[in-house]
């Protein structure tokens, strides 16, 4: 059975986000995410202006007068969420961890989906696949995926976002809509991400918290690696410390930047400390205009 206070926080994050689908995203979820071709729907008498392209000559023969082919979109998507579980996400420094911020994020996109009659899976992954719900459609299904993210309980502690991608490649043959939806505190991705990235329509969704990129000078401090369980005690206040984290997080940042340029892969920052709604819409006015 599934404990009543997770059933409260599914209800929650439903009322939540189905208000911001309704008020804010359908329309440009719509608009940016197109369906896999268009399908033939019927014949009908030519009009002017009609493209001559489309002309049945078969039928047009049979009846003595031109016709038409019609055409409609074919709609249906596949939405995929593929989100880490990794213990990094059980961090954030201001109202919310980046892990709560994530299951945020992807019921949004999810109601978005179903809004629109496309179907929603889900792959959880930490340094191990945890858990593979197949796309379905509905608002059942989307209630599901939503307990299982908020009640799955990480066998992992690490980030393989390799092996995540390999496994969606392995078990999503269609085209689909893909989140990945990660801090991306992991090595050696680029490969799977190029390889996904032609397969699928990929979006990374990066979390990140501002104290990962910046420390305050507090003296001596003791961190502890949450994906390792390793322990280190630095001097915060020390300039040189100050300058070799700046560095090396400058130097991550680009690295990472790098990856995501090569394998043309679409990315969404999200911090911690401010709404996420405003990135969100950014990117879809961004795609939107790139697809006018």
């Amino acid at each position: 059975m599934i404990p009543r206070e997770i059933l409260k926080k599914v209800r929650r994050v439903e009322i939540r986000t189905r208000g911001l689908v309704n008020e804010v995203f359908s329309g440009e979820y719509h608009s940016v995410f197109k369906g896999r071709g268009m399908n033939f729907a019927e014949v009908q008498e030519y009009q002017y202006g009609d493209d001559i392209r489309s002309i049945d000559w078969n039928v047009t023969a049979r009846t003595g007068h031109p016709f038409v082919k019609v055409f409609e979109e074919e709609r249906e998507l596949t939405v995929m969420l593929v989100v880490d579980v990794s213990a990094s996400g059980d961090f954030g420094t201001r109202e919310r961890m980046k892990g709560e911020v994530a299951v945020e994020i992807c019921a949004l996109l999810a109601f978005s989906a179903i809004k629109n009659n496309d179907k929603v899976g889900l792959i959880i992954f930490s340094d191990r696949i945890e858990k593979f719900v197949p796309p379905r459609k509905g608002r059942a299904h989307v209630l599901r995926v939503l307990r299982e993210l908020f009640y799955h309980q990480p066998e992992g502690r690490g980030t393989d976002i390799r092996g995540a991608l390999e496994y969606l490649t392995r078990v999503i043959k269609r085209r689909a809509v893909v989140f990945l939806v990660s801090d991306f505190k992991a090595p050696n991705f680029q490969k799977p991400l190029s390889v996904a990235g032609r397969r699928h329509d990929l979006i990374a969704v990066r979390l990140g918290d501002d104290r990962e990129t910046s420390l305050p000078p507090l003296g001596y401090v003791e961190f502890e690696d949450a994906e390792t369980g390793e322990f280190h005690t630095v001097n915060t206040a020390d300039p040189r410390f100050q300058a070799e984290f700046a560095e090396r997080t400058a130097r991550v940042q680009s690295e990472m930047g790098r990856t995501f340029r090569h394998s043309r892969v679409d990315v969404i920052d999200i911090q911690t400390d401010q709404p996420y709604v405003q990135p969100l819409m950014l990117f879809f006015k961004q795609r939107e205009g790139r697809l006018r």
